[in-house]
C-alpha cells in the first residue's frame, strides 16, 4: 500500500496544506487538498473519498475536484463515504446550490459528478478492493478514523482529527502503520482537550491504549506556528522510546 501526502497540516499557510492522503493513487483519506498538489491527469484516477468529518479543512477540495470534472467533461462519478452526520453537512452547507453548486445532482454524462454513500461506525466495507472499517473518534462533530486494510493485508490506521478517545485503538488490532494527529505542544494540552486535538504527550499515551504499538507511526496535522516545538517533543519521544515515529511532510510518498 503506498500513501501519498498531498496535505498534513492542521492550518493552511504558503507550503502548509489541508489533510489529504492517496491510497496507491486511487482511494483518498480526506480531502482538504486535491488540485493544488496533484496533477489534473491524476486526479481523474480518484473515485473514492473516505472523509473523516464535516470541517472545511478536511472537505475543501471536492468542490473544486468536481468543477474540475466538469470543466474537461470527464464521464465518471466521485463516490464519498462518510458517517449519515457528515454527509448531512456536506448536503446543508456545502453542495446546497447556495456555497457551491450541488455537484450530487449534476451529471458529467448520465451519472452524478459526485455520489454520497453512508457509512456505520464499525461496519466494515469495501472500497475498490479494500476492507474498511470506521471507528468514532472524539473530536467537536462526529467523526471517525479509519482502518483500511488491502487485498495483501497490509493495514492502516488513520485518525483524523481526534481527542483523547477509546474504540480505534482497541478495536484497529495489529496494524502495519498509524497516521495519528498530533495539532499542538505539550504546554497546549488544555486547549488540544477542549478543541479535540492530541499533544505529543497524549499521543503516547493513546497509543499505550493499543494492543500492539504500529512498527511505524506518522505525525499528521500539526499546526505550522507550532511544528518547531512539536517536532522538538516527537524527537524526545522518539528517543526515550525507541519508536518509528516521524513527522509527516507534503509531497512525500510511504509504504505501508
Amino acid at each position: 500500500m503506498k500513501v501519498k501526502v498531498l496535505g498534513c497540516s492542521g492550518a493552511e499557510l504558503p507550503g502548509y496544506n489541508p489533510p489529504a492522503f492517496l491510497i496507491d493513487g486511487k482511494v483518498l483519506l480526506d480531502a482538504g487538498t486535491i488540485g493544488s498538489s496533484l496533477r489534473e491527469r491524476l486526479q481523474w484516477e480518484i473515485r473514492d473519498i473516505l472523509i473523516t468529518h464535516a470541517h472545511l479543512d478536511h472537505i475543501k477540495a471536492i468542490p473544486f475536484l468536481a468543477d474540475n470534472i466538469i470543466i474537461k467533461q470527464k464521464r465518471h462519478s466521485v463516490t464519498i463515504f462518510g458517517t449519515r452526520a457528515t454527509l448531512a453537512d456536506l448536503r446543508s452547507h456545502l453542495l446546497n446550490d447556495r456555497l457551491w453548486p450541488d455537484f450530487t445532482r449534476i451529471a458529467a454524462s448520465v451519472n452524478p459528478v459526485l455520489r454520497l454513500k453512508n457509512i456505520r461506525e464499525g461496519v466494515t466495507f469495501r472500497v475498490d478492493g479494500y476492507s474498511v472499517t470506521a471507528y468514532a473518534v472524539n473530536h467537536t462533530v462526529p467523526a471517525v478514523g479509519y482502518v483500511i486494510s488491502d487485498k495483501s493485508g497490509r493495514t492502516l490506521l488513520y485518525t483524523g482529527d481526534t481527542g483523547p478517545t477509546d474504540r480505534i485503538w482497541r478495536s484497529a488490532g495489529n496494524v502495519h502503520a498509524a497516521i495519528i494527529e498530533v495539532s499542538f505542544p505539550n504546554a497546549m494540552e488544555d486547549l488540544a482537550r477542549t478543541t479535540g486535538h492530541l499533544t505529543p504527550d497524549l499521543l503516547v499515551s493513546e497509543l499505550a491504549k493499543m494492543k500492539a504499538v504500529p512498527p511505524r507511526v506518522y505525525v499528521t496535522h500539526p499546526k505550522p506556528q507550532y511544528i518547531h516545538r512539536i517536532r522538538r517533543e516527537i524527537s524526545a519521544i522518539r528517543k526515550r522510546s525507541g519508536m518509528d515515529i516521524k513527522i509527516l511532510k507534503d509531497g512525500e510518498s510511504y509504504r505501508v
